[in-house]
């Protein structure tokens, strides 16, 4: 399709135009060496990402033979962590990466409760 301008130049438009992709991206050039200890640790970095993830996103977990889920709230808190039942186990003060701290109340006591992701078990 062609255009006049009034200045009589002429604008060529083309559609249907084959995207190249650029593969080196894809392969550095180079092998990986799987055993340097940044390779390792971003292995490990991206591990932490998903356990993360997997917890926030609401996913079940098992941490001594009880399933568990986090559900987060609508007024703006953390929310809490509810058992298969959706019944209320405890409040959550904190997500980090790899660790999550709750509270609960026992008796008229706050029990105090922190959640190591490394170590529970993701359905």
């Amino acid at each position: 399709m062609t255009k006049k301008t009034k200045l009589n130049k002429v604008v060529v438009e083309v559609s249907n135009v084959e995207k190249k992709i650029d593969k080196r991206k894809n392969n550095p050039g180079r092998p990986i060496n799987k055993k340097s200890a940044r390779y390792i640790r971003l292995q490990q970095q991206e591990w932490y990402e998903t356990i993360n993830a997997k917890f926030v996103n609401g996913n079940k977990f098992t941490i001594a033979n009880n399933t568990y889920s986090y559900k987060p709230s609508n007024d703006g808190s953390l929310g809490c962590i509810v058992n298969s039942m959706s019944m209320h186990e405890c409040n959550v003060s904190y997500i980090g990466r790899t660790k999550v701290l709750g509270f609960t109340y026992v008796l008229g006591k706050r029990v105090n409760v922190t959640i190591n992701l490394k170590q529970v078990t993701f359905a």
